[in-house]
């Protein structure tokens, strides 16, 4: 079942798309969750493991072919930039998509061009989105997932879902220029109601781990202080850690240890050891944290989650006073087990392992004690990308 927000979020696209469409109904209607990501932060395009749950936090897309083989898609984000509707020709072998403007429409042209399926007919799209944008909860993969999950309607490819992750993936790489992991894109398409998703981001095997206890739940306090990620902080953050492998001589620090970074510490220079003292730690803490899951050890998964925190804030520089404080904030509830900051840091939203009955408790204190204005969700882990009957 998809998330609590797809019914309205349907309605919603449905009724746009009749707007947009000269009253025309939608033929199908597709829908891919958001993210949060447990544990694992910035490991994953170190080959390392992430811990990830689907949220029921979404994107919808309903559309239908048309015979004039052009593409014309509409977004209802508020959010988005300018116009919120573009037209282009379906893509060929001798006129392929370009990235250009407005950026949100960047994501959906990727999918198109680099979708493993075909010919390509023209259609029309609307697409709807509760995902706040910019807050790291992965409304990028989420709108690239639910794009190709649609065209898997009007033309489709093999069905294979890895390539399909990846498919994604390259998307964001190539037409919005973001360098990201494979996270984002493989917990949307792959993710598993009841389920965080044990991810090795270098095999791409997953191992489900059982999310499930009612007496638990996570908790998603969004900064509202949005982060544009594809500045400079990033691709830095990832020449550092491929810096900091080729000097230990290894291929991506998922191999490393820290008695090899220890001892490379003097040739490292401070800040390079310092991030990869980050991603080796948190590769290890990422793999105890699962296995403390499945033992329902959650005293263990907390303390994790803020070690992990500390060491995006410290050592990897991606934090903001505002998530620390709002970790902070959290940590003082009593029944929180855990927070850290959740995503590629510089604003977006912290997560939160807590008993369910303080869930009430924690949010009020959250809000006394923040600086900003903080919006919660409460999820529970959702399945991957889906059709909508319509």
């Amino acid at each position: 079942m998809a998330g609590p927000g797809a019914p309205p979020l349907l309605a919603a696209a449905c009724r746009a798309y009749g707007e947009a469409f000269g009253g025309a109904a939608a033929a199908g209607a597709v829908w891919a969750p958001g993210r949060v990501n447990l544990l694992g932060e910035h490991t994953d395009y170190n080959g390392g493991f992430v811990l990830p749950m689907a949220l029921q936090l979404g994107t919808v897309l309903v559309g239908s072919p048309t015979q004039d083989g052009t593409i014309s898609i509409l977004t209802t984000s508020e959010a988005a930039d300018e116009p919120h509707r573009v037209q282009f020709p379906a893509p060929s072998e001798s006129s392929p998509l370009s990235p250009g403007q407005p950026h949100w429409a960047n994501y959906v042209k990727g999918v198109i061009q680099h979708y493993r399926g075909g010919p390509m007919p023209g259609f029309n799209a609307v697409i709807a989105s509760d995902i706040p944008l910019g807050g790291g909860l992965s409304s990028s993969a989420s709108l690239e997932v639910a794009t190709y999950t649609f065209l898997q309607q009007l033309c489709p490819d093999d069905g294979d879902l890895v390539a399909k992750a990846l498919a994604c993936q390259k998307a964001e790489h190539t037409f919005a220029g973001m360098p990201c992991g494979i996270m984002d894109q493989f917990i949307s398409v792959m993710g598993k109601e009841g389920h965080a998703l044990l991810i090795d981001c270098r095999s791409l095997e997953t191992v489900p781990v059982p999310l499930t206890d009612a007496s638990l739940a996570v908790l998603i306090t969004n900064s509202n202080v949005r982060h544009a990620l594809t500045g400079s902080e990033y691709p830095t953050r990832r020449r550092q850690c491929q810096e900091a492998a080729a000097a230990l001589g290894k291929t991506s620090l998922r191999d490393a240890t820290m008695a090899e970074l220890e001892a490379a510490r003097g040739r490292l220079g401070e800040e390079v050891y310092r991030r990869a003292r980050h991603v080796i730690s948190e590769i290890e803490r990422t793999v105890r944290a699962a296995q403390a899951l499945q033992d329902r050890d959650y005293g263990t998964f907390g303390r994790l989650m803020v070690e992990s925190h500390n060491s995006l804030r410290d050592d990897y520089d991606v934090s903001c006073p505002e998530l620390d404080e709002l970790v902070a904030a959290a940590l003082e509830v009593d029944g929180v087990y855990g927070s850290r900051m959740t995503g590629g840091g510089f604003g977006g939203c912290t997560v939160t392992l807590l008993v369910a009955e303080a869930a009430e408790r924690a949010q009020q204190h959250i809000q006394e004690k923040y600086s900003g204005t903080a919006t919660f969700y409460i999820s529970k882990p959702s399945d991957g990308a889906k059709v909508l009957p319509l």
